[in-house]
This record gives C-alpha cells, sequence and structure tokens, in this order.
C-alpha cells in the first residue's frame, strides 16, 4: 500500500504535527547550545560524526556523507574546524593519499560539554516522544 493510499485521520495529522515540533525543539536547542559554545550547528553535528566514527572512517567523504554535504562543501566545513584547533589531519601507513581526521583534546571537551546537555535535553523530550510514537502504532 502507497502512502497516499492510506487514509488519515485527524488524529494523524496532529500526531506528526507534534512529532515535527517535537524535532524543531530539539533542533532550536542543539543550535543554540552549539552557538553558545562559539561553534556552529554544522561544525558541532560535525565533531560529533567524528567522535561516533570509527578511526578509519574518520575523513572528509565520511563527514560528507553523514552531514549530507557535496564533498567541497564537507571539505570547507573540515578546513574551517582545523583552522579553530578543533580536527586534525594525518595520513596513514596504509594510503598516504586518503588524509584521516582526528578530533583534538579542545574539540573532545567542547563536544563532551555539547554531548551532556544534549543527552539531558533527550531524556527531557523522551516522554512526549515515547507518547507520540505510541501515537502512531
Amino acid at each position: 500500500m502507497k502512502a497516499a493510499d492510506a487514509e488519515l485521520k485527524d488524529e494523524d495529522y496532529a500526531a506528526l504535527a507534534e512529532f515535527r515540533f517535537a524535532l524543531r525543539q530539539f533542533q532550536a536547542f542543539s543550535d543554540d547550545r552549539a552557538t553558545q559554545m562559539g561553534l556552529t550547528p554544522q561544525q558541532h553535528q560535525a565533531l560529533l560524526t567524528l567522535r561516533a566514527a570509527p578511526p578509519e572512517d574518520a575523513t572528509v567523504g565520511f563527514v560528507a556523507k553523514r552531514l549530507l554535504l557535496k564533498p567541497h562543501s564537507a571539505t570547507g566545513l573540515v578546513d574551517r574546524l582545523e583552522k579553530l584547533g578543533m580536527v586534525t589531519r594525518y595520513s596513514t601507513e596504509a594510503d598516504r593519499r586518503r588524509a584521516q581526521l582526528q578530533l583534538t583534546p579542545r574539540a573532545l571537551e567542547l563536544l563532551a560539554n555539547l554531548s551532556a546537555a544534549h543527552r539531558d535535553e533527550i531524556q527531557r523530550l523522551r516522554p512526549l516522544l515515547d507518547q507520540l510514537f505510541t501515537r502512531f502504532s
């Protein structure tokens, strides 16, 4: 069955609207916290992506893929992070042409603070999200 074929009820639209509102609230929270810490939201997202990536995947290409960016945009983002002292580039013995990325101690500390605040916000939103997911069942 196609999504357009499913008959939606008023409560389905209300649940979808509430879900999107909750996502937007979280996004606004996240953007504000990143800005307070001196980062753009996209820089914060890139740092989080690199922190979560296995070391062999920590490349500009991986950042581009995970942030849905074109490679040249991801390169510019990483260049700016490098100038801020948040990221370093290095070559591996296996492939000297491929630049791996590593977060600096400064970036790790900043990201730990941001991530703790985000975890707390998600825990605060969890009852609402659980309720919304139940409405979609």
